[in-house]
């Protein structure tokens, strides 16, 4: 006899045409029982409940964790580093009591909270003021434009690699010494080809010196994904050297955010963006409050963002060290929470429709006197405790590099009533997503904070399609490899531009201040380096390596010498 336990309720009638489980059928209908057994190993394929021996995607993740041996080995370091509890009891009894605290704090201050009222017991956030004097903003701005110099968008990178040198990192992909002549002249050319989308035949007609093969095989042999990480980790070190973007912030905050760029629908490759609309794929960024592209990655339209986020900011080896991460609605869910904090990075997203998330109390016992509606669960921390010695050996094995963390998030972002381990991310999850829209709820220097890393974020992307403007801003390879490449070329020439712009931002305010003006900090900080009007993207180009571009400074300063 055939075991049929596993079969949903929703599929039990449609299969066997009776409503409850009572009884064994007679007879079952055959199309939608193979619908239904096709939709389970899907989900539990995703889940991890099923697994296929020796796959790469789909494969055991549980045999790919470190032993328990190397997991005792490391563990009390581990906790040590994040400064966290690793005994279960212990471990709960923290998370339990610094929940306890944050909620009982947003109660207190309820009252004197100004910015926030509950409606039919939902809470309501008015918006906030502007801070920065927009004419002062609007007068700096006209100056700058005024004053910056025009230039080709070329002629650009060119400078930006006279001062660095980043095409140092381009060699052929065997290891040997470069054996083409004038290599550097050759390196931008491919750089500007495949970073503004133009394709090597268009820039070989704006560029007379080259020819279509020439620029296909600089790429094809020469350039990899390595080493144009490593040319664009060169910019980063340089620009966090400069001391204007300090006026926009601290390098410890990233915000994450995706944008759709289009691909030939007749592909293998390509998926259907339901929110963006057309066939495409994403390339996510991670952008430094202090406005330079830290990563970009070029993911599936079907996948869930969160997935990726934390990926490259565990791999990161600039200058530039992020602990806090934002992120829209994509970028969260209580499993994503969860493997954050166990890896000591803060996550703080801008949840749409927050209000109607569910709000946990720490213990069943605990009352508020003024937000006491806002509660309608209570943390299972029973659930926690049993597994959180399964969920620290995740982490560790992610710290280990034996999978990255979108491989478990891919697992965890399905619900699953098998999977414990789950269950137990969301449990933390939801416990550690509480107390930040606490925090959210009762601090709107947050929440501007988080808007306007947002904002970051989103002026990022227009500009990188702005940089991207060939091709009439579709990829037009077939090759996920090389649609990978053309988004980190992209993502390279936009940091050179970026790096270009503060470099003469930093020029034309630091010779206004020294004629004798003020500039407020609010203003500086209200400033953006994604500038484009004095670009030149369009006509026959030129390239000089013998230009002779000013020294690089790195400093500013708001007093006159």
């Amino acid at each position: 006899m055939l075991d049929l336990d596993w079969i949903p309720q929703k599929w039990w009638q449609l299969i066997t045409k009776q409503k409850t489980k009572k009884s064994y059928p007679d007879s079952i209908n055959r199309r939608y029982f193979e619908m239904c057994v096709f939709s389970q190993v899907m989900w539990e394929l995703k889940s991890g409940d099923l697994y296929v021996e020796d796959s790469d995607a789909f494969a055991d993740y549980r045999t790919q964790q470190i032993s328990w041996t190397e997991y005792e080995a490391n563990i009390d370091d581990f906790g040590k580093l994040l400064n966290l509890p690793i005994e279960p009891k212990t471990f709960v009894a923290h998370v339990k009591n610094w929940l306890l605290d944050i909620t009982q704090k947003t109660d207190r201050s309820f009252p004197n909270n100004q910015s926030v009222r509950l409606e039919q017991g939902r809470p309501v956030l008015k918006r906030p003021k502007k801070k920065v004097d927009s004419k002062k903003l609007a007068q700096i701005e006209s100056l700058i434009e005024d004053r910056i110099k025009p230039v080709n968008l070329l002629d650009i990178l060119t400078d930006t690699e006279l001062w660095l040198n980043w095409t140092q990192y381009f060699r052929l992909l065997s290891g040997h010494d470069s054996k083409i002549e004038d290599s550097v002249s050759r390196y931008l050319a491919a750089t500007f080809c495949y970073g503004c989308n133009l394709g090597s035949s268009q820039t070989a007609n704006s560029l007379s010196n080259f020819d279509r093969k020439q620029i296909a095989y600089v790429n094809q042999r020469h350039i990899g994904l390595p080493s144009l990480e490593k040319a664009i980790y060169r910019i980063i070190n340089a620009y966090n050297k400069f001391s204007l973007p300090k006026f926009w912030g601290s390098g410890k905050r990233v915000s994450a955010d995706g944008t759709k760029w289009d691909i030939y629908e007749q592909n293998l490759l390509a998926e259907y963006h339901i929110r963006y609309g057309g066939y495409g794929g994403i390339a996510y960024y991670h952008v430094s409050d202090t406005y330079i592209a830290l990563f970009s990655h070029f993911i599936p339209c079907g996948v869930w963002e969160a997935v990726y986020i934390l990926d490259e900011l565990l791999k990161n080896t600039s200058d530039i060290q992020p602990d806090t991460i934002h992120a829209d609605t994509q970028g969260q869910s209580t499993p994503v929470f969860a493997l954050a904090y166990l890896l000591g990075i803060k996550l703080m997203p801008r949840i749409r429709n927050w209000q109607d998330l569910t709000l946990c109390r720490p213990d069943k016992q605990v009352r508020y006197d003024h937000i006491d509606e806002l509660f309608t669960d209570i943390i299972d921390w029973k659930l926690i405790e049993t597994h959180l010695t399964d969920m620290l050996r995740v982490v560790l094995s992610i710290k280990a590099g034996k999978f990255t963390a979108s491989t478990i998030l891919r697992k965890l972002g399905t619900y699953s009533r098998k999977n414990k381990l789950y269950q137990a991310f969301s449990e933390l999850g939801r416990a550690i997503r509480t107390g930040f829209l606490m925090e959210y709820l009762s601090s709107q220097e947050l929440r501007q904070t988080i808007q306007g890393a947002l904002n970051k974020s989103e002026a990022f992307n227009g500009f990188t399609k702005w940089v991207g403007f060939g091709s009439a801003g579709i990829i037009q390879n077939n090759n996920r490899e090389e649609q990978r490449k053309i988004i980190k070329y992209n993502h390279l020439v936009s940091n050179c531009l970026i790096f270009y712009n503060v470099f003469e931002i930093s020029r034309i305010l630091q010779d206004y201040i020294q004629a004798g003006n003020k500039i407020e900090e609010e203003i500086l900080g209200a400033l953006s380096p994604y500038l484009t009007k004095h670009i030149n993207r369009f006509g026959s180009y030129s390239l000089d390596l013998n230009r002779n571009p000013p020294a690089l400074n790195f400093g500013f300063s708001l007093i006159p010498s």
